[in-house]
């Protein structure tokens, strides 16, 4: 600890130990009333003392003039105050929308603006909060739907239960069974609850892994692409092989739905100054310019056409190279989605 910061936290101490006999009033114009008041009080004393007379009219004029004064310049200093105590009533039954006129470029000034920042995070939280609620309730009720009406058909006798009749029961339980199952971990991500296990490990062995786990997806959709792999021999990563696993295989697959059937999807992977740069590209329409940026929300498709996906594959896997400290975005074309780790 340098010098300036002994002194600083010296001072902070002290601070924190100094009477504080204006506590009780609830009012900051009154406290500058009294503070006015007493600090005018006790120079005017000094001066008498020191003078030997003063007058007595003039004297208490001049308190009168200084305390008006004090009120009419508090106005302007507390109203901000004022606004928040307001808005922060507001916020508390759901209402962010208040914000307080921020002027001044003191310590409230920048509370202020401190303030209405807080406010915007939260308004944004709050409709993420409802967008997301929604998106649930959609993503869960149509499968739980398509489910529900085989089931009636069947034991209406409408439908026989044939091979193909089971076949959509058993694909509308698998995508209920995906969306719960990723659900549970996007929450146990956000909540932090996910340690990472990391260790030095090739990335060709994962890349290969991961193409020939992703090929088997794509034949289940019966949407086969040709995979390509091109990357640096020897190159290593540092990180969790599951939750790598993870995120490369949700890229792959991606690009599987969005890409044109029996296209090409190329994954590549190639060292970049401290960093390790992983690209999954395919031959589809890419994600527009102007919604890349939110790509990487919840149940966001980046305006590509739903192919069975929920939405929250990209989510996950942000929050994982998150917790990775790398980076994860959608790069030009936008048919490419470029990932970046840090090395060891």
């Amino acid at each position: 600890m340098t010098g300036v910061e002994s002194v600083r936290v010296l001072a902070n101490r002290v601070a924190a130990r100094l009477p504080r006999p204006l506590d009780r009033m609830r009012s900051i114009k009154l406290k500058l009333a009294i503070l006015m008041v007493a600090s005018g009080t006790v120079a005017f004393a000094f001066f008498a003392l020191r003078i030997g007379w003063l007058p007595p009219r003039t004297t208490i004029a001049a308190m009168l003039l200084a305390l008006v004064l004090s009120q009419v310049l508090a106005h302007g200093m507390t109203l901000p105050l004022r606004e928040m105590t307001a808005a922060a009533k507001r916020m508390a039954q759901g209402d962010y929308s208040r914000r307080v006129r921020a002027t001044s470029r003191d310590e409230v000034g920048q509370l202020a603006e401190a303030f209405n920042q807080m406010a915007a995070d939260l308004a944004a939280a709050d409709q993420q909060r409802r967008d997301f609620i929604a998106n649930v309730s959609h993503e869960l009720r149509t499968p739980i739907t398509a489910l529900g009406v085989v089931l009636e058909n069947l034991v209406d006798g409408v439908a026989e239960p044939d091979p193909a009749t089971l076949r959509t029961a058993l694909a509308q339980t698998e995508r209920l069974s995906l969306l719960v199952t990723e659900l549970l971990a996007l929450s146990s991500v956000e909540a932090g609850a996910v340690a990472l296990d990391r260790e030095t490990l090739p990335l060709e062995p994962l890349l290969k892994e991961v193409v020939a786990e992703a090929e088997v997806m794509a034949a289940a959709v019966d949407r086969p692409v040709r995979f390509t792999i091109t990357t640096t021999p020897g190159l290593t990563v540092h990180a969790d092989r599951a939750r790598l696993h993870q995120v490369l295989l949700n890229l792959c697959d991606n690009a599987t739905r969005h890409g044109p059937a029996r296209g090409e999807v190329r994954v590549t992977a190639h060292p970049l100054r401290e960093h390790t740069v992983i690209e999954v590209e395919d031959d589809g329409p890419g994600i527009p310019l102007a919604e890349r940026a939110h790509a990487f929300e919840r149940f966001t498709r980046g305006g590509r056409t739903n192919s069975g996906g929920t939405g929250l594959g990209l989510a996950i896997a942000r929050w994982i190279v998150d917790l990775h400290g790398g980076t994860i975005a959608v790069a030009a074309p936008g048919s490419r989605i470029r990932l970046t780790l840090p090395n060891p």
